[in-house]
């Protein structure tokens, strides 16, 4: 049995592979088997709800309801949203949504349009 390479997000060793890709199971972190080979920086993927990367400048369609914290207000099913910005953090979308105003999103709660 060959050795995995630990998670370079959060040094689990825990890592399993998936296609051409290694993934973590604690933190959900995915890194190509390449980076690894080549020894070299490792370029983030963003992905939406059903797995397709995501782009800086493309539209995405909102999933589920989801409360606007500090707010009575809601971002609906269906709410088109366009020209993201990715960005690092626990909320990797930026975005400015008709009616509401500039906001985060998880890229978990979208899917590309």
């Amino acid at each position: 049995m060959s050795a995995l390479p630990k998670c370079p997000a959060c040094s689990s060793e825990y890592t399993y592979e998936q296609g051409n890709m290694y993934v973590c199971p604690e933190c959900a972190h995915e890194w190509s088997q390449n980076a690894v080979a080549d020894g070299g920086e490792q370029e983030r993927v963003w992905q939406d709800a059903n797995g397709n990367t995501l782009q800086d400048g493309d539209s995405v369609t909102v999933i589920k309801d989801l409360k606007i914290k500090g707010s009575s207000s809601v971002v609906k099913v269906g709410t088109k949203v366009k020209n993201i910005r990715l960005i690092d953090g626990d909320h990797d979308i930026d975005c400015k949504i008709d009616g509401i105003g500039a906001m985060q999103l998880k890229s978990m709660f979208v899917k590309k349009a």
